[in-house]
């Protein structure tokens, strides 16, 4: 089965992921069947041990993405990419252009070895996310 990790840095967060989930199961490809949505509410910041318990429960499956929904200084999205071997997507959330701004620097400036993609509107980053579990099905 592959399996989606949506991981929000606040409760605030759960209309965007819940428009990433929509796209998610509205995209070409998409079967419940074969594919798992799981949903946590973690800060790197205030919960890092949560955050670790989420990538360690995980570790072990084969075809797995994570989604990172987190803002302002977006800690959340690196975290987890330093911590990982799986793709991870950041899909910050934000309330005005200013605020987009902020988001969109805070998830590129990431340090060496964390490797953050970054998608700014949701139904984009689920397909990125059905994109990427697709090359598991392909002998490269």
């Amino acid at each position: 089965m592959k399996k989606i990790v949506i991981i929000m840095g606040s409760d605030s967060d759960r209309p965007h992921a819940d428009r990433i989930i929509d796209g998610l199961q509205r995209a070409e490809g998409y079967d419940k069947s074969s594919y798992a949505i799981d949903v946590y509410t973690a800060s790197a910041h205030k919960e890092p041990l949560k955050v670790m318990g989420i990538l360690d429960a995980h570790k072990d499956e084969k075809a797995l993405v994570y989604i990172t929904i987190a803002g302002r200084s977006n800690a959340l999205s690196g975290f987890c990419a330093a911590n990982c071997s799986a793709p991870v997507i950041a899909c910050p959330p934000f309330a005005d252009k200013v605020d987009m701004m902020v988001n969109i620097h805070s998830t590129l400036q990431m340090p060496s070895r964390t490797p953050v993609m970054a998608v700014l509107d949701p139904g984009n980053a689920a397909l990125a996310v059905m994109r990427i579990l697709a090359l598991s099905e392909r002998s490269l």
